[in-house]
Parts: C-alpha cells; sequence; structure tokens
C-alpha cells in the first residue's frame, strides 16, 4: 500500500494550506454581498467576495444562517416564468441559442454562487459544514429543500470518484487523524486506545478511507477489515481482546466489519459502494491468496419489524419467541431470513437500509447468524443477529443490475433453504 501513501501525502503538503482571514471592512450586508459576487465583481475580486461571506457566515448564530439560507432560496431561485417563456421557444424552433438561454434560466443563481463562493483555500469544507447547518435547519423550514438540492447536486460532482484518494490508516498515522477515526466510528463503538490498536496494528486488520485533496485531514468514509481463514459469524469474537493472530498468509477472506461515513454534509452522496470495491482490489493485488470478500453487518431494523409480525398467523409466536429471548438459533436465523428477503417498502425493495445498501452494489445475502453481537446496541436492534454480505466481484455487476432493474434479492443457497425450513418453536398450544 505504499504507493497509495505517497499521493495523498504529496495532496496533503499542497492543498492544507488555512485561510488568513483578513479584516472585514465591507459596509455591505450578506444579501448584497452575495449579489456581488454573482455579478462583474465576482470576476474580479471573487476571492476576497467569498472569504468574507464564508466568515461572516460561520460566524454567524442560527437566525442569520437561516435568513441566509431563505436569500438564496427565495431570491436566487429560478425565475420560473422565463424558463416557460424560453423553453417553449427552444420547443418551437430548437436552436442552439435558444438552448442556451433555456440552460441559463434553468440553473438558479443560487448554484452559481456556491460555485462562486468554493474558490478561496478551504471553502469546500465549509461549504460541506454549511450544508450540515441547511439540514438541520430543514426540520422546520421543509421549503429549503429546493436549495438543498443543488448543495447536493454541487457536491457530488465536487466529490466524484476521479477526485476520492484512497488511502491505508494504520496505528503510525497521526494522533488527529485516530482521534477522528474513534469520533467517527458508527458500527462498533472504539472503547480505548487498546480497542483501537487492535483494529489497525496486527498484520491481520486494515483499515482504508477516502479522502479530497480539498479536505486532506478529514476522511469522508472509511472501512475497518478483518483477515481470517474463514466467513466469520461473530463480531464478538472478531473484536476480543483473546482472539489469536492470524498469519496474513493463512488467510482466505477479507472481512468488512465495519463501514463509517464521516461527513454529514455529504449525506446521500454515496461512497461505500466505490471504497468496499476499491477495496477489494487492494487486498487482492496485496494477498493474491485470498478467496472471499464479505461483511459482517448489522441488522438495524429486525426487531421493529418482528414487532409489526407478532399477530402474524403463521409465525407471530415465532417473532414473539426471538423478541423475548426465548427462540433457539434456528428460528432466530429463520425470522432474520425472511426479513431481509421478504420485508420490502412501497418501492419493492428490501426494508433493511443496510440490506439495501450491499445488495445495490451487487453483494448476495450469504449467511445470518444468531448471537453474534451482544453489545447494547447489537441487542437492541437485532437481538444480536448478524449478517454476512458477499461479494463475488465476478458477478457484482450482474447482481447490481438485477437490483437496480427488479428489486432482485440475490441470495445464497442457506438462505433460501432458512425461509423454507420448518419452526422448532410451536404455538403455545401445540406446545402444551
Amino acid at each position: 500500500m505504499q504507493r497509495n501513501r505517497f499521493l495523498p501525502d504529496m495532496l496533503s503538503t499542497l492543498f492544507a494550506r488555512s485561510r488568513v482571514t483578513g479584516k472585514d471592512n465591507d459596509p455591505r450586508d450578506m444579501a448584497q454581498l452575495c449579489y456581488a459576487l454573482l455579478s462583474d465583481e465576482g470576476e474580479v475580486s471573487g476571492q476576497k467576495l467569498a472569504e468574507v461571506i464564508l466568515d461572516r457566515y460561520r460566524a454567524s448564530g442560527d437566525d442569520k444562517k437561516l435568513a441566509f439560507f431563505q436569500f438564496m432560496n427565495d431570491e436566487l431561485d429560478i425565475d420560473a416564468g422565463a424558463l416557460a417563456v424560453l423553453a417553449a421557444e427552444y420547443a418551437e424552433t430548437r436552436a442552439a441559442n435558444a438552448y442556451a438561454r433555456v440552460a441559463e434560466v434553468a440553473a438558479p443563481k443560487r448554484r452559481k454562487l456556491l460555485r462562486r463562493l468554493n474558490q478561496p483555500s478551504g471553502a469546500t469544507a465549509d461549504l460541506v459544514n454549511m450544508r450540515v447547518d441547511l439540514l438541520r435547519l430543514m426540520k422546520d423550514a421543509p421549503e429549503l429543500a429546493r436549495s438543498d438540492l443543488d448543495f447536493a447536486l454541487l457536491l457530488r460532482s465536487w466529490f466524484n470518484r476521479g477526485f476520492l484518494v484512497l488511502k491505508q490508516i494504520d496505528w503510525d498515522a497521526p494522533a488527529s487523524l485516530l482521534d477522528k477515526i474513534v469520533a467517527y466510528e458508527a458500527v462498533h463503538e472504539i472503547n480505548d486506545l487498546d480497542d483501537l490498536r487492535r483494529r489497525l496494528s496486527p498484520p491481520d486488520r486494515r483499515c482504508f478511507a477516502f479522502f479530497h485533496p480539498a479536505m486532506p485531514d478529514e476522511p469522508l468514509i472509511f472501512v475497518e477489515v478483518a483477515l481470517t481463514k474463514t466467513i466469520p459469524g461473530s463480531i464478538d469474537a472478531l473484536l476480543s481482546e483473546d482472539r489469536e493472530l492470524l498469519m496474513t498468509k493463512d488467510a482466505r477472506v477479507a472481512v468488512f466489519y465495519s463501514i463509517s461515513n464521516c461527513q454529514d454534509g455529504l449525506k446521500g452522496i454515496s461512497f461505500g459502494n466505490l471504497l468496499i470495491k476499491q477495496v477489494a482490489q487492494e487486498l487482492s493485488l496485496e494477498f493474491p491468496h485470498l478467496t472471499d470478500f464479505v461483511t459482517l453487518s448489522p441488522i438495524p431494523r429486525l426487531n421493529t419489524w418482528l414487532v409489526s409480525q407478532t399477530s402474524d398467523p403463521t409465525y407471530g409466536h415465532v417473532a414473539a419467541a426471538v423478541l423475548a429471548g426465548d427462540a433457539p438459533p434456528e428460528d432466530v436465523c429463520a425470522m432474520a431470513a425472511r426479513y431481509l428477503v421478504e420485508a420490502k417498502r412501497d418501492d419493492g425493495t428490501p426494508l433493511d437500509p443496510v440490506a439495501r445498501f450491499h445488495l445495490g452494489n451487487g453483494a448476495e445475502i450469504h449467511a445470518v447468524h444468531a448471537g453474534a453481537d451482544s453489545s447494547e446496541n447489537g441487542r437492541y436492534q437485532s437481538g444480536g443477529a448478524m449478517v454476512n454480505y458477499l461479494y463475488d466481484l465476478s458477478l457484482a455487476e450482474r447482481h447490481h443490475a438485477d437490483f437496480a432493474r427488479n428489486a432482485t434479492v440475490a441470495t445464497s443457497k442457506s438462505i433460501k433453504a432458512l425461509i423454507r425450513a420448518p419452526f422448532k418453536t410451536k404455538p403455545e398450544e401445540l406446545a402444551s
């Protein structure tokens, strides 16, 4: 992985420049500054104007931030009337100049404003943080969703795959970065430095993250990987203090056991599918003897679904037993399999968000395990059950296409067998 470290280190040197905040003597208010940035003045003094606007925004309280977003949302919106006239002209003539006018008017001025605000060093991070505020304030001002669409559109283009840099994070990484890994871990809490060391330091453990050159010290998303002999069925065993270290030459399986998004301002901009596939390729090069790439994933809404199934005439008694902790492991796995494959949203895709993510990336539901996560969160969301999603790189594109087109859930033979298997838990009247 040394070849992957050099580029991010070089980019950090090039891009990690803090913006020097000058004295703000401009008498204009925020709206006037924004109009100036959009005008010919912005062509000449755009960076300086953007710095003033961003500095003022950063120093503002929620009331002023909300006023700023409302200004962008209302005053810098599309002129729908003018667009309708121009669209009708283009529909009639199909002329290039008519198309150019439609394209210009169809893009709201706030989109141009955001592009020009992105000129100073460090501005990209400011805009990502600005969207965090926008998403929070939108809860009480849903009309701001129009502006959020423009934020998302621009951030998606700025953070496209061509700009992302994959970097391995190990125990020798800067302390500031290690602190962020601890803070951003969203699946399996890192308890202390010893816990962090066990995840980063041993030769059979890896951690990879995507970075962006405009935010070189901020991971966008990271994945923790364990190298194992066989496909694991317990996060407790995988992260145990007493586990035996594995020589990498003996590893046959790469296990993606935790994927954490780090930037709330990039919500809705997916990096996970790119990260898993690139890490799988990197590990294949480093360890050509690996045969399987799997996850060990939570089932976050299993218990919620089970509560809704307790009155089902066929397996309501099993759902109740699983929730009570009285069901045998076979029935826990059978109910988990039914949930993952058969519980659907209105659009036909799985109810479970983690399942949607991995199936959309081209994985298959491979195996489920009872008693796999004894943590408080693991018991709360799924009674401790977990699932393996298998990434067969030769089938991933086909699985992805089938899921995207038809919401087809790719499953292993063992999962299909679990769904067909009779339950061991019997209704009370039969048990008595």
